[in-house]
């Protein structure tokens, strides 16, 4: 088998594959073994029918077929390997009209292929560092949401609702004269100012007492789950039966120490929670610092990001989505129902991150490369040693679980890369 290379415009090109007569005569051995497997034939034992007799009776062209599909991407692979190109879509294939037995096969493959960034500018860069501010009304806001957490729901005998107290609840919902499905429930606790429900609702159960009822009005979104709802006017007939307030815990140092036990009072644990504050904003600058540095170098680099590395990128991004609705308990079809979008119009908003994602990854992979920026051994060694204690797990588990270190080794190179462009980067506190 041998293969030629034309690039043309942008990143796509013509891979022609010759394939000996040799090797079609094999692919269509294979063909033949798997066809007569399939068929049955009186006065032969399945899988017994000899070759002759098979295509006297079937003609030698109905193994053509089967044969491409053994040839056409085992040539294709060693073709590309042949060539030194990374394809990052599918081919196009053509050609295999010409497919003949006992005679030479060429076919073509019309390959899109990984870009070549032309750099621009990427040393240099000039970025602002934000100051880290810590301020004591948010330490205090912290104090009091913990607080929050920890306070005790006490009944209101004869008072009305305010913000932040808990109605229990019944009520039932009709659009018209017409109740609607899903709109009924008895004994639920709203917490009002929560935002979980219909917007509106809960501002109009305020100023209700124990044993009232009202008919609260509402708009449904236009955007909202049940298509049959959305954009319609309801009235929900609700009844208060019991309303509690929150009553928070009294802020003192042995309550500080409930809270945080390696602190000594309430002061020692604000200043606990501002060094804490500083350093997340910290973290936080210094990862927006470098996501500005790194998407500057990328907007100056010139090359088009081909729509199967993009659409490669939204299908790893619906994944990574579809993974954390799992951890809270929901899976795409149920977000789909909810949320009234299909899955054409999640992609659609997630196409434009997808590239840019490309174009950044694509951008730092020509950085290291020009600037020879590769892992080290002790590179990868160090990072299998974090990973272990990390995860509790030996060197070798670690390797195991990821395939080997390419993975690893790449990420660290990327990681390195990133590094460079900051050290390289004019800022400006």
């Amino acid at each position: 088998m041998s293969a030629k290379w034309e690039k043309q415009e942008g990143n796509i090109g013509t891979l022609t594959i010759e394939v000996p007569a040799v090797e079609v005569d094999a692919a269509m051995d294979q063909a033949f073994k798997k066809v007569v497997k399939q068929i049955n034939v009186p006065g032969f034992r399945k899988g017994k029918m000899p070759r002759k007799m098979f295509e006297q009776r079937f003609g030698i062209e109905s193994l053509y077929q089967d044969a491409l599909e053994v040839i056409v991407p085992d040539s294709y692979a060693k073709a590309i390997d042949e060539a030194g190109i990374m394809p990052v879509d599918y081919p196009e294939i053509s050609g295999t009209e010409n497919f003949v037995h006992g005679k030479d096969f060429t076919f073509t493959a019309q390959v899109t292929v990984k870009p070549e960034p032309k750099l621009g500018e990427y040393k240099g860069l000039e970025v602002t560092k934000l100051p880290v501010e810590v301020t004591d009304e948010e330490v205090e806001t912290q104090i009091q949401d913990q607080l929050a957490r920890k306070a005790e729901l006490e009944i209101k005998e004869d008072e009305a609702i305010v913000e932040g107290d808990t109605a229990v609840i019944d009520f039932e919902g009709f659009v018209g004269e017409e109740a609607f499905e899903g709109g009924k429930g008895e004994d639920y606790p709203l917490e009002i100012g929560s935002g979980s429900f219909i917007p509106g609702f809960e501002e109009q159960i305020v100023g209700i007492k124990t044993g009232e009822s009202k008919d609260v009005v509402v708009t449904f979104p236009e955007e909202y789950h049940a298509a049959e709802l959305a954009g319609k006017e309801a009235t929900f007939k609700v009844t208060v039966k019991e309303v509690k307030t929150k009553v928070l815990p009294e802020l003192n140092d042995e309550f500080a120490k409930e809270l945080d036990p390696e602190v000594e009072g309430v002061e020692a644990l604000r200043a606990k929670i501002k060094e804490q504050t500083a350093e997340q904003k910290q973290a936080e600058s210094d990862a927006a610092l470098r996501d500005e540095l790194v998407e500057k170098a990328a907007e100056n680099a010139e090359f088009e990001v081909p729509a199967g590395m993009i659409n490669s990128e939204t299908d790893r991004m619906l994944q990574e989505f579809g993974q954390r609705l799992q951890t809270q308990g929901m899976n795409l079809d149920l977000y789909y129902q909810f949320s009234g979008q299909s899955e054409e119009d999640l992609r659609g908003q997630m196409k434009e991150e997808a590239e840019s994602r490309v174009r950044v990854s694509l951008t730092l992979e020509a950085i290291a490369e020009a600037e020879k920026i590769e892992a080290t051994e002790a590179d990868i060694e160090a990072e299998l040693e974090k990973m272990a204690a990390q995860f509790n797990m030996t060197k070798e588990q670690i390797t195991g679980a990821l395939g080997g270190t390419s993975v690893l080794e790449n990420d660290i190179k990327i990681q390195k890369t990133v590094e460079f462009l900051v050290e390289n980067a004019k800022i400006t506190e």
